[in-house]
């Protein structure tokens, strides 16, 4: 089976509607390609929305790095939902005691 590239292709999102919530920014592609597959593996509709000359020259600065992921509306609270990083157990919620 050939390797298939990356599909960033927008999901039932229209990046420049105002159907288009941001869900998720972060400061570089990596973050956000992160983020956008945990929404993908959820069949959430999600795309991402960058600046092209911060992903063409790789720079980072001045905003040129951002990377948002937007969703439809309607999907906005599920999206923030998952994305969500569970905290890790407190040393009381450990059964044994030790910590984790």
């Amino acid at each position: 089976m050939a390797d298939t590239p990356l599909d960033h292709t927008p999901r039932g999102v229209d990046l420049n509607g105002p159907d288009a919530v941001v869900v998720y920014v972060s400061q570089g592609p990596l973050a956000a390609e992160v983020a956008l597959s945990k929404l993908r593996a959820t069949d959430v509709p999600c795309a991402l929305r960058y600046p092209s000359a911060g992903r063409i020259w790789g720079l980072t600065l001045d905003g040129l790095g951002r990377v948002e992921v937007v969703v439809p509306a309607a999907w906005a609270d599920q999206a923030r939902d998952i994305l969500v990083e569970e905290e890790p157990p407190s040393e009381e919620e450990t059964s044994d005691g030790e910590q984790a």
